[in-house]
């Protein structure tokens, strides 16, 4: 299951990230994370930048409300989604 932390004004979730992948998915769980494959390569933050759209275009919110809080030049990262509480996610992650 993964382990989702409400905080003011949003919800904060892990994410492992898998870059460089055939295509965009959500592949599971994985340790208390979501595990998400993207096709874009972890240079310049572009994997960072695939991934904000990535989420935005699921969970259809704005991009400027997600964040990446920790984790940069990782795989492993700490992503808040402003706008949301964490009932409404737990149950967008139940569709999967």
């Amino acid at each position: 299951m993964i382990d989702l932390r409400s905080v003011p004004g949003g919800v904060r979730f892990a994410v492992r990230v898998q870059p460089r992948s055939s295509k965009n998915q959500i592949s599971g769980e994985v340790e208390g994370c979501l595990k998400i494959k993207l096709t874009a390569p972890p240079v310049e933050g572009e994997a960072n930048q695939a991934l904000i759209k990535f989420l935005a275009s699921w969970l259809q919110v704005p991009r400027q409300d997600i964040a990446i809080v920790r984790g940069d030049t990782s795989r492993h990262k700490l992503v808040e989604i402003n706008g949301v509480d964490e009932q409404w996610l737990r149950t967008r992650l139940e569709q999967l």
